[in-house]
């Protein structure tokens, strides 16, 4: 939480100042604690963002042109999109809501709960922070409603029939490589946002954004504003010249680069 010049971990009540030169970084790791708290964000959640900002810190803690290219790509191929969906676990809800909302509501691109650590405390407390976000209707949550994406034994193969089932395009943001390959194989074009160029989510999607979420997200929302004036003969030939694993090897050679 934000009050004049400090924030306060609402686990043990420090402040923290936002002089302190890690203050960005640690108000992100504020926001996951309280998704935490309240039943949104795994044990493991927790785990998964400390190895990405590992990678963040070797990207320069900025979005790269290459970062900047794929959204750019990633805009194309949503306004492109038949069936557009975007697909949010804990740790994206506890961090970017109000994006995924506004982008949700904007472009009328359905938000649906998908989870590999599933419970049903999880997938209501996720729920709750989408719609306080203004969110009126998540998929993934009605067992009636939803079916298994074959090829995929973990909990993640629970799809929503209107959602993840039925699209041509997924955003998935944050590392998920087997559901990745499974939606792959079912001929989606995928969208990744993930800060490992090398993980097998970034190899494998068609549209891997490198980069960290809390900046994507807004950037995201603005091309795709500016880009849903632009003729479907631009948005076709961005997304043809675009080539993913030439965008990864630039990824992978600046964090080379940064070393020395």
């Amino acid at each position: 939480m934000i009050l004049g010049q400090v924030f306060y971990s609402m686990m043990n009540n420090v402040k923290i100042p936002l002089t302190h030169p890690r203050s960005v970084s640690l108000h992100i790791r504020e926001k996951l604690v309280e998704g935490f708290r309240i039943g949104a964000v795994a044990y493991e959640g927790l785990i998964a963002h400390g190895r990405g900002e590992s990678f963040d810190y070797l990207l320069g803690e900025k979005t790269t042109k290459y970062a900047l290219d794929a959204i750019r790509a990633a805009a194309c191929q949503l306004l492109l999109a038949r069936h557009p969906i975007i697909s949010v676990n804990g740790n994206v809800a506890a961090l970017c809501s109000d994006d995924l909302v506004k982008l949700s509501k904007t472009f009328g691109i359905p938000l649906e709960v998908n989870l590999f650590y599933r419970t049903d405390k999880r997938e209501k407390a996720i729920s709750k922070m989408l719609k306080k976000s203004g969110a009126e209707k998540v998929l993934g949550l009605d067992t009636k409603s939803c079916t298994s994406l074959p090829e995929l034994a973990s909990n993640r193969r629970r799809v929503d029939i209107e959602g993840i089932y039925k699209a041509d395009v997924v955003l998935v943001p944050l590392e998920d490589g087997d559901r990745t390959e499974s939606l792959v194989k079912l001929k989606k074009k995928v969208i990744t946002v993930d800060l490992n160029p090398l993980s097998r989510t970034a190899q494998t999607s068609h549209i891997s954004i490198i980069d960290n979420i809390v900046r994507v997200m807004p950037l995201l929302n603005q091309i795709l504003f500016d880009f849903q004036k632009r003729k479907k003969s631009f948005l076709d030939n961005y997304l043809k010249k675009f080539d993913n694993k030439k965008n990864l090897d630039g990824s992978i050679n600046l964090i080379r680069g940064n070393f020395s």
